[in-house]
């Protein structure tokens, strides 16, 4: 039996979000996705979106936090039969705090929910992925990444670990043939969580002053193209008016 093509994408939240704007992109392009997040609605939303489109898509309610939440969502897709050419950890959770002001659980919350999660997800990818010694996984990052600046210490601290952590897999894992990618994302994302949360900041950034999500999905895309000759590991996206 032939195996159909599938992306995997936990994080998915509002449809005018990351998360949903790859699964609609990649279902576009012909494939299975299965999309998982805390909110069914959301899940639902995004779902019947790509359905409209002629694509196809399975929701998954999972908690990234929770191992056993990841592994079920790999194996809805494996009792599918469905080959996993993508996977993408797109959880993003961010507590704007001063040092002095956090505590142990909201420290170790950001570091489950940006770093634990992708260890549980990068894991569950590899092995669904190793066998046909291919696939792409997708780590989704941000500035912080790169350099901690407070009040985001505690975040920044998280993501660190998770660009160590797609540093490791891309070593061990590229000369299986996964190619394994860590996406710095220097700005912000003109989507439905800015708009709402600092309106007046997205207007002061004018035409094209934030990162489109459309135009994101179309990078993904053109990396898991790419040749095994010439594979990128990270690179950063940012909007042309962003210092950097």
């Amino acid at each position: 039996m032939v195996r159909k093509c599938s992306a995997v994408i936990i994080g998915v939240g509002p449809e005018q979000g990351l998360g949903a704007t790859l699964a609609k992109y990649f279902a576009a392009k012909g494939l299975h996705v299965y999309i998982a997040g805390r909110s069914e609605d959301n899940l639902q939303q995004v779902a019947e979106k790509i359905r409209q489109k002629g694509g196809s898509a399975t929701i998954v309610l999972a908690d990234a936090t929770i191992e056993r939440d990841v592994a079920h969502l790999f194996k809805v897709a494996r009792l599918d039969n469905h080959a996993v050419d993508i996977a993408v950890y797109n959880v993003d959770s961010n507590i704007p705090s001063p040092l002095l002001d956090m505590d142990t659980e909201a420290f170790t919350a950001l570091w489950k929910q940006n770093c634990l999660g992708a260890f549980f997800f990068g894991k569950e990818a590899v092995n669904a992925m190793k066998d046909q010694h291919q696939g792409t996984l997708f780590f989704t990052g941000a500035t912080a990444s790169l350099r901690a600046k407070p009040p985001f210490t505690g975040f920044a601290a998280a993501k660190a670990g998770l660009r160590a952590l797609a540093q490791g897999m891309a070593r061990e894992f590229s000369p299986q043939g996964i190619h394994v990618v860590h996406t710095v994302i220097d700005g912000v994302i003109d989507g439905e969580r800015a708009r709402n949360q600092f309106p007046d900041y997205v207007q002061a950034k004018g035409q094209d002053g934030l990162l489109q999500l459309d135009a994101i999905a179309e990078t993904y895309w053109a990396i898991h193209k790419q040749h095994p000759s010439a594979w990128t590991h990270e690179l950063d996206l940012r909007p042309f008016k962003e210092p950097f």
